[in-house]
């Protein structure tokens, strides 16, 4: 097993929300929401672009916590609260951060910053990967 993180250790993974990922998402989930779908009807409810898939944008934050915890670790619990809808095209900066390490598990916080305003809050659990 990977040597376990420090309390405070974190990463930050950092992406750009495209259509063509929306689109994916899309595909993938089957969700045709209209404010996540139609561009016209977005804007028709007074919102800049399509709105990213919350759970797309969530997504981020399991990619920075894999690269924090290590190939041996997977998720065992993840909570997240979305505060506010964003539009496709928004960067996204998602942080995952060692609250507490023990053999086994690794607590952390999460956060989303979208254009530097934090719009996703969270915790995860990572258990080891065997056992």
């Amino acid at each position: 097993m990977t040597t376990l993180p420090a309390t405070g250790d974190s990463i930050t993974f950092r992406k750009t929300m495209t259509v063509a990922e929306q689109g994916f998402f899309t595909g993938i989930t089957g969700n045709m929401t209209k404010s996540h779908v139609d561009r016209a009807y977005a804007k028709s409810v007074d919102l800049p672009d399509m709105s990213v898939f919350e759970l797309a944008a969530a997504g981020l934050l399991t990619t920075a916590l894999g690269r924090l915890c290590g190939a041996d670790w997977r998720i065992g619990n993840f909570n997240v609260a979305f505060g506010a809808s964003f539009p496709v095209g928004s960067s996204l900066a998602a942080t995952a951060t060692v609250t507490e390490a023990t053999a086994q598990a690794i607590d952390c916080t999460l956060t989303i910053a979208v254009e530097g305003t934090e719009t996703i809050t969270g915790t995860a659990r990572m258990v080891p990967l065997k056992g």
